[in-house]
């Protein structure tokens, strides 16, 4: 088992938790580079304007978008993807 039974709608619940968190825009497209129909990948854009309240939104959103990604590999079965999330919860508590 490679684990993409477990990941292959992540791109989706990345850019709907991304659009939650405050990005300016969200896009799903397909293909990425492996042709089409074979992914589906998603991204986001942010407009930064100085204000407090954008830098939080910016700062919670990439957490997420970073974390999401980590998470993903880690359930696919990269050892280190798993070791930074250890690593990362040790810190956190």
């Amino acid at each position: 088992m490679d684990g993409s039974a477990l990941t292959a709608d992540m791109a989706v619940q990345n850019v709907i938790g991304d659009s939650f968190r405050g990005a300016t825009w969200v896009s799903l497209h397909n293909g990425g580079g492996v042709g089409w129909g074979d992914v589906i990948n998603g991204g986001f854009g942010m407009l930064l304007d100085g204000s407090d309240e954008v830098a939080r939104r910016a700062n919670e959103m990439l957490q997420w978008d970073v974390s999401n990604g980590v998470a993903r590999r880690s359930w696919s079965g990269n050892d280190k993807a798993r070791e930074a999330i250890i690593r990362t919860q040790e810190q956190v508590t």
